[in-house]
């Protein structure tokens, strides 16, 4: 579904990334780990055409989409939620969902695509859809920051640090309904901190070090040295 070819990126003139490459299947649950600093989030924003790329190609279901506009993407099939969060706070739950169908120009359509969200992901947002987003708490944001990019109806779905600031309790949660999403036909591609809870569900794992993949595999790379030391905590 995607590859990632020799890719190099960044902002402007400072460099990022250097020959990253890696692909991503219809059915997977890739979770991008690494330190701080290590250009996790920068890869999903040259995907989404949000930082500059200088060389390397990307490619969705076999089209050349490097430096394609971002709403072309969207058109295409994919999805980004940002880390941080990023909802509409001064709109409702249900304009904040109205807004991720913006290319949609049938109601009744955006009507049954939020049915849909509802009743599949998110039934806790069905009695907020009349507050105001800064009204939510923490996990409820987050939430519909994933259910407005659901409503784009997309293929690949990109998060980045969907668990930062979360409590243990609602991180777990989150997770699980990742998941779920995933088992209704959607890829997904996580970069995330808390490496522990993310790579249980991962079907794949890329650990990012200095702007190049250092280590690439599947759940059996968490029984290396490295990987349990740095990035699980263990001894």
């Amino acid at each position: 579904m995607l590859q990632i070819k020799n890719l190099d990126s960044g902002y402007g003139k400072m460099q990022i990334l250097f020959g990253i490459s890696l692909n991503v299947k219809p059915k997977d649950i890739a979770v991008i780990i690494g330190p701080n600093g290590a250009g996790k989030s920068t890869l999903l924003k040259s995907i989404f055409n949000l930082v500059d790329v200088y060389k390397g190609k990307i490619m969705f279901k076999n089209k050349d989409i490097t430096k394609i506009p971002t709403h072309e993407l969207i058109e295409l099939g994919i999805s980004y939620v940002p880390q941080g969060r990023q909802v509409f706070q001064t709109l409702t739950v249900r304009e904040n969902l109205e807004m991720g169908a913006f290319l949609t120009k049938e109601k009744d359509l955006v009507e049954k695509m939020m049915e849909e969200v509802l009743e599949k992901h998110f039934p806790d947002l069905r009695k907020k859809l009349k507050d105001y987003a800064f009204n939510l708490s923490g996990g409820q944001q987050q939430m519909l920051a994933i259910g407005r990019a659901l409503m784009q109806d997309p293929q690949l779905l990109l998060l980045d640090e969907p668990s930062l600031g979360l409590a243990p309790k609602i991180m777990k949660e989150l997770f699980r309904k990742i998941q779920e999403i995933n088992e209704e036909g959607v890829a997904i591609m996580i970069v995330e901190q808390n490496a522990k809870q993310a790579t249980q569900i991962a079907g794949k794992i890329f650990v990012l070090e200095d702007g190049k993949v250092a280590l690439r595999g599947d759940k059996s790379l968490l029984k290396t040295k490295k990987i349990q030391h740095i990035y699980l905590g263990g001894r």
